[in-house]
């Protein structure tokens, strides 16, 4: 991943992801939180993973991000682009939908 890719991925990452690494640590650990997603086997669900690596990559240094750190940030931007077309209407404050969100560090009524 060359230089330009990474910033870019970088800007799109911290444009999505609207939750401090505290608020969002302090949200999974929320029965809220764990009890959304697609769990495999009954273990953590694959957002909750998400949510604790973002955890760790926003209490990184910038520089010491790894590709793989940024391939996982492009994830977390492709899912909340995908998901954020997919509001359901009316109040979301209490839905699965908006809990999933937060789980890849994304509170769609503002963080």
């Amino acid at each position: 991943m060359d230089d330009e890719e990474r910033e870019e991925t970088w800007n799109d990452f911290r444009e999505l992801v609207n939750m401090t690494a505290a608020d969002l640590e302090k949200w999974l650990e929320s029965d809220a939180s764990q009890g959304v997603g697609q769990h495999q086997d009954g273990g953590e669900s694959t957002g909750h993973a998400s949510g604790r690596r973002i955890v760790a990559i926003l209490r990184a240094d910038k520089g010491g991000l790894t590709d793989d750190d940024y391939r996982h940030m492009r994830k977390v931007v492709g899912y909340v682009r995908r998901h954020q077309a997919q509001r359901p209407s009316g109040d979301v404050r209490n839905t699965r939908w908006r809990y999933s969100l937060m789980n890849w560090g994304h509170d769609p009524l503002g963080g």
